[in-house]
C-alpha cells in the first residue's frame, strides 16, 4: 500500500497528529472489527487499518520530514514489518473486540486530551468547594432544626478528593505522553 492509501484507510489528511491517528484508528477499530461487523469485507477493512496505524505510528516523523526518509521508511516496513503486521491483525480480528481491547496494542491509542484534564480539576475543585461550603452553610442556617449529616459530607468530599487524584494521574500521564512525542520531533 501507498502512503496516501494509509491515510485513506483511516480517514485522515497527510498532515495528521498522532494524536489524530490514534483517534481515528480507534473509530476504524471499533467500526471494521468482525465481532462488531459482519460484513464479509469487514475483517479485511480491520487488517488494513490496523497496517495503517502500525506504518502511520511507527514512522510518522520520517514521513514528514522528507520523502527520501520516507522512501527509506516504507522499505523498511516493506522488508521488515508488514508482513508481522498483517499477522497480527489477523489474529486480533479473530479475537473477540473485548479481548482485542484489552491488548497492549489497542492500549497504546489511547489519547490523553489537555482539555479534558482541565475540565476535571474544574470539576473537582468545584465539588470539593461546594462540599465545604454547603456543610458550613448547613451548619449555621440549619433547615427545620437538623444538622447536616456527616457521612454524607464526607462521602461528597471523598468523592471530590477522588475525582481530584485521578485528574492528577492523568496530567502525569499526558505530560509524560507530550514529552516523548517532543523527544520524537
Amino acid at each position: 500500500m501507498t502512503l496516501k492509501e494509509y491515510y485513506d484507510i483511516l480517514g485522515l489528511p497527510r498532515n495528521s497528529s498522532v494524536d489524530e491517528i490514534k483517534k481515528a484508528y480507534r473509530k476504524k477499530a471499533y467500526l471494521y472489527h468482525p465481532d462488531k461487523n459482519q460484513s464479509p469485507e469487514a475483517k479485511d477493512l480491520f487488517i488494513r487499518a490496523t497496517e495503517a496505524y502500525e506504518f502511520l505510528i511507527s514512522y510518522h516523523s520520517k514521513i514528514i520530514d522528507d520523502e527520501k526518509e520516507y522512501q527509506q521508511a516504507m522499505e523498511d516496513w516493506r522488508k521488515y514489518r508488514q508482513d508481522r503486521s498483517k499477522r497480527r491483525a489477523n489474529a486480533y480480528a479473530r479475537a473477540s473486540y473485548n479481548s482485542f481491547r484489552k491488548t497492549s496494542f489497542y492500549k497504546t491509542t489511547r489519547i490523553f486530551d489537555g482539555t479534558r484534564i482541565i475540565y476535571g480539576f474544574i470539576i473537582s475543585i468545584l465539588v470539593i468547594a461546594y462540599t465545604i461550603y454547603g456543610y458550613i452553610y448547613r451548619l449555621r442556617n440549619p433547615w427545620r432544626n437538623e444538622k447536616p449529616s456527616l457521612v454524607a459530607f464526607i462521602l461528597l468530599l471523598s468523592l471530590g478528593l477522588l475525582f481530584l487524584s485521578f485528574s492528577l494521574i492523568y496530567l502525569k500521564a499526558w505530560i509524560e505522553t507530550s514529552r516523548k512525542h517532543k523527544k520524537k520531533s
